[in-house]
């Protein structure tokens, strides 16, 4: 990207968190061909806080809007939720998450991201996960950012179908069909 003016590059990094609030400065600063220091500042002026600040109200924002699952029991960072229609989480690939003798996230990882943000999703207290159909399309290597994205396609009594897929960059590394089974409110346990 050509090197956008003062007034340009803040408009463009305000539009670019509002988009996803969990851009790193390091990621905003080369894709906008300026210093991490330049894209701090910008910050700094535009009062937007740093990753871990955003992070937190993000997930304190999401936490309230989750009755299935405990926030902390969701694989990766909640970024957005839209009860019983989408919900969007991310997950950065660290060596623990990879196998021992390759940079290659080990599966259950992506699974287990998808997985729980199908539970997410759903707007009821108590979810469990029926059936799931997964396709792993591509590996996810360490330091990878995997954003899953959660669109709910159907409910009916007691079963929802959910599609996740889940994306590094712009490839899709993982797809999953997902039948969750809930109770709905009010009945006997």
């Amino acid at each position: 990207m050509a090197k956008l003016k003062k007034d340009e590059r803040r408009l463009e990094i305000v539009r670019r968190l509002d988009e996803d609030p969990f851009l790193t400065d390091e990621t905003l600063a080369n894709d906008l061909n300026v210093s991490i220091q330049t894209i701090r500042l910008d910050r700094s002026v535009l009062n937007i806080p740093e990753l871990r600040v955003r992070v937190q109200a993000v997930a304190k924002k999401n936490a309230e809007e989750i009755k299935s699952i405990p926030l902390q029991d969701v694989i990766g960072e909640l970024v957005q939720i839209e009860v019983n229609k989408q919900a969007s989480s991310f997950f950065t690939v660290e060596k623990e998450h990879s196998f021992l003798n390759y940079n290659i996230a080990r599966g259950h990882f992506l699974f287990g991201q998808a997985n729980s943000l199908a539970v997410a999703v759903l707007g009821k207290k108590k979810v469990l996960t029926k059936e799931a159909n997964v396709k792993y399309l591509k590996p996810a290597k360490v330091g990878d950012k995997i954003v899953a994205k959660a669109t709910v396609l159907k409910i009916k009594p007691y079963e929802a179908l959910i599609l996740v897929e889940s994306y590094v960059k712009d490839e899709t590394v993982f797809i999953g069909h997902y039948v969750m089974h809930f109770e709905n409110e009010g009945e006997i346990e």
